[in-house]
């Protein structure tokens, strides 16, 4: 719990006094001793991890080996794959411990209100600021990956929206919404615009359309049409720029990124013809461009750096919530007193992980961690529907029977309004 505050919420970057302390080391020290003394002990064991646990395994174990043969820096990619492999000791402990759905649903709403947090507080520090560049550190100081991380969990603050009861919470969760869509139009980033446009499209087709709540969709369209016209001048300037007719300069600089990203998925494209295998290890190919810039592409990303097998790998994982949620639909459709909590939260996995899917082809992505987080959270879902049934948690085919006695908070959560 507390890896994910301090990854997701990054207090030592606006709390002041704790940027004197490795709140990150100290965490990461702590989940990996969690995990070397949880094993064996949990509900769930080693032998329980699903396929997606061994992609990321194997993702990882073949980026070291792309680190010891990389033509460009051995040691800084060996030392930036080391630091990429918390997330498996993150992903695993997710899986091991997390065994029941209101534990589920607390770990999604650390991520879910810290990005919010973060948010309000880039709004506040960063008006002086461009495209809120810089405004707080590690993982949200660019500011196309601050966009990438409010829209990721936009679906899920919408969810929490939904089953919140009382008009207190549902108020804080409408501000918070808010100030995630201001802070985003303040990004100018136009690959988290359009992954928000993606993510929204599919929450309000769940939500919406098939929950039949249709003032969500009149609500978004009249709060966005707002935001558009209040705070989206910077980033439809940069929409325009990509015409090359600019007339500012902004919109100057916007065409000028425009035109070494083309040349960057270029150069990217020769890496890949020329180390196929291994890449050219993690993090190098900003070296290897002569841009000192990653690709702008989560896919080309992650090929360049690690070889054609770590992205067949990455691809086979990022596939996996699909199958998963695939499983689920099927189940909801069979058995209709599955919890609503269930089938809301996981309409709002699927929304946010169809937003990355698209997102990722506009940003480099491939090593921050919230879609990781992401998959992660959807076996814990189908983990913890397995069990509730009475059924193994490596299952493939079973049905959901979610007696009325399994909705206390130790089971699989209260229910709430019907889906």
């Amino acid at each position: 719990m507390a890896f994910y505050v301090v990854y997701c919420a990054r207090p030592e970057d606006w709390i002041p006094g704790l940027a004197y302390i490795p709140l990150a080391k100290i965490t990461g020290i702590c989940a990996f001793i969690g995990l070397l003394m949880s094993l064996g002990k949990t509900k769930r064991t080693v032998k329980d991890l699903p396929r997606e646990a061994g992609y990321l395994l194997a993702m990882i174990g073949l980026l070291y080996v792309s680190a010891l043969f990389s033509p460009i820096w051995k040691g800084g990619a060996l030392a930036r794959s080391i630091e990429f492999s918390k997330v498996y000791v993150a992903w695993v402990l997710t899986f091991l411990l997390v065994t029941e759905f209101w534990k589920l649903r607390r770990v999604i709403f650390i991520q879910a209100c810290s990005v919010a947090v973060i948010s309000v507080i880039s709004v506040v520090k960063g008006r002086s600021h461009a495209r809120l560049e810089g405004v707080l550190g590690g993982i949200y100081s660019n500011p196309n990956d601050l966009a990438f991380a409010i829209v990721l969990s936009i679906p899920f603050c919408i969810a929490f929206l939904l089953s919140s009861k009382g008009f207190l919470r549902k108020l804080g969760w409408i501000i918070g919404m808010l100030c995630m869509m201001v802070a985003l139009f303040m990004t100018a980033s136009r690959g988290g615009f359009v992954t928000l446009v993606v993510a929204m499209t599919v929450s309000l087709w769940h939500f919406g359309v098939r929950g039949k709540r249709f003032y969500l969709i009149f609500g978004t369209a009249l709060i966005g049409s707002v935001l558009m016209i209040v705070a989206g001048g910077p980033l439809m300037q940069r929409f325009e720029a990509m015409s090359g007719d600019v007339s500012s300069k902004q919109e100057s600089k916007a065409y000028q990124s425009y035109e070494q990203r083309k040349y960057l998925m270029e150069k990217s494209i020769e890496a890949i013809q020329r180390y196929p295998i291994l890449g050219l290890g993690m993090r190098n190919f900003q070296e290897y461009s002569g841009e000192w810039l990653d690709v702008h592409m989560t896919y080309l990303q992650i090929c360049v750096e690690g070889g054609i097998p770590v992205l067949i790998l990455y691809l086979l994982f990022i596939r996996r919530p699909f199958v998963n949620l695939r499983e689920l639909r099927k189940r909801a459709k069979k058995k209709k007193d599955i919890a609503p909590d269930i089938v809301l939260f996981a309409a709002a996995l699927h929304s946010s992980f169809v937003g990355f899917i698209v997102g990722a082809m506009f940003a480099p992505e491939a090593y921050q961690f919230f879609p990781y987080f992401t998959v992660a959270y959807t076996a814990c879902l189908m983990a913890i529907i397995r069990e509730t049934s009475g059924e193994p948690v490596s299952s493939k085919s079973v049905l959901v029977r979610a007696r009325p006695s399994e909705y206390s908070r130790g089971e699989i959560g209260q229910p709430v309004s019907t889906y």
